[in-house]
């Protein structure tokens, strides 16, 4: 009878068997791998955060640039306007200096009427800007120097009214001799001296300039 021992054969196929193992630099190099692979992802989303915000910044300065057209188009806007406004301000003003260079006669003619004491006749009214000179004929020289006084009484001649000159002339046909006289004096639209009340017609006050010949 034969017999066969299964179990030692059993052992000795399991003592032949080779064992599984790790070795020193496979272990090295997958941590490589695995540290690239890292680094890897690590760029990648560094550069695709980095394209992110180049993306948003791009928009923010293509959004301040629309901004500043925006706002330099309403600078021009209100710039046009200010000159709109200072040209409209200009044709006022002057609007105003016609209104009173038309009135100015009216008053100058008004005030010297107003201002003419008797016995006093005007030959000739000259009128350069605001400057008057007026030429007449009186019997007086009281009626000279109440006149000018009547003038700057109006507060709208400026003193002194001026006596350019005054002359005796012979009256025609035995009439009785005239002074001649002319006058200068600047006349101001809004009158900024105080009002006096005018010299009466014949009240006695002393001549201004002039000299009788």
């Amino acid at each position: 009878m034969i017999k066969i021992n299964l179990l030692a054969a059993e052992r000795k196929v399991a003592k032949k068997a080779p064992g599984f193992s790790i070795q020193p630099g496979h272990t090295l190099t997958a941590a490589c791998s695995l540290i690239l692979v890292a680094a890897a992802l690590l760029v990648a989303w560094r550069f695709w955060s980095l394209g992110r915000e180049s993306a948003r910044l791009d928009q923010e300065i293509t959004s301040a640039q629309q901004e500043t057209a925006r706002l330099h188009s309403l600078i021009q806007q209100v710039q046009q306007l200010e000159q709109r406004r200072a040209q409209l301000q200009q044709r006022v003003a002057l609007i105003d200096d016609l209104r009173r260079g038309q009135t100015a006669p009216v008053h100058i003619i008004d005030q010297i009427s107003r201002a003419l004491p008797d016995m006093t006749w005007l030959s000739n009214l000259t009128q350069d800007g605001y400057d008057v000179t007026i030429e007449g004929r009186c019997t007086t020289l009281t009626a000279l120097s109440d006149f000018v006084s009547n003038l700057e009484a109006t507060r709208f001649f400026r003193r002194p009214v001026e006596i350019v000159s005054s002359e005796v002339v012979t009256g025609q046909k035995g009439g009785p001799d005239l002074i001649e006289f002319t006058i200068k004096g600047s006349f101001q639209m809004a009158g900024i001296d105080r009002p006096v009340a005018p010299t009466r017609p014949g009240r006695k006050t002393p001549a201004k300039g002039g000299k009788v010949g």
